[in-house]
């Protein structure tokens, strides 16, 4: 297992099996003085610090589209799903949405706090006329709120 390392761990007292990976835009996240010393700490004991092969992104893109978490997650979470993706590594993280799209790219999870996530595909939902859209925004029928919901 290569674990794949989301910024939820350096705020966490969860164990890592080192050497693991993580991206630059994770660390960009670590504000608090605490998750910066256990960045440094596992820096100094193997971390490896690496930005994915783009060639991944469109994968990676394309199962977030098909299960509709696209607009939810940010471009770290497109980061770390690319590089567990090159790296056949494992994801260590609490979100829902990452382990989602995780899910369908088969790639592993492990939670750090919570339970693993459910298998969701989320359909788009304009919130005044009830018509279904391929993704979020506003309704070019009635000028609602296109929000997501459960299929």
């Amino acid at each position: 297992m290569i674990p794949i390392l989301d910024s939820s761990v350096f705020f966490s007292d969860f164990p890592v099996e080192l050497p693991a990976y993580t991206t630059h835009s994770v660390v960009a996240e670590l504000i608090d003085l605490r998750s910066k010393c256990r960045y440094e700490v596992f820096l100094a004991s193997g971390l490896i610090v690496k930005q994915p092969d783009p060639e991944y992104l469109g994968r990676v893109k394309e199962a977030a589209g098909r299960t509709g978490d696209v607009s939810v997650l940010s471009t770290t979470d497109f980061d770390l799903l690319s590089l567990a993706l090159e790296l056949n590594g494992t994801i260590i993280t609490d979100d829902f949405a990452v382990q989602n799209v995780a899910r369908k790219l088969m790639i592993a999870t492990m939670p750090i706090h919570q339970r693993s996530a459910r298998a969701r595909v989320w359909k788009f939902r304009c919130s005044g006329c009830g018509r279904y859209y391929p993704k979020t925004g506003e309704c070019p029928v009635c000028g609602s709120l296109i929000k997501r919901k459960l299929k």
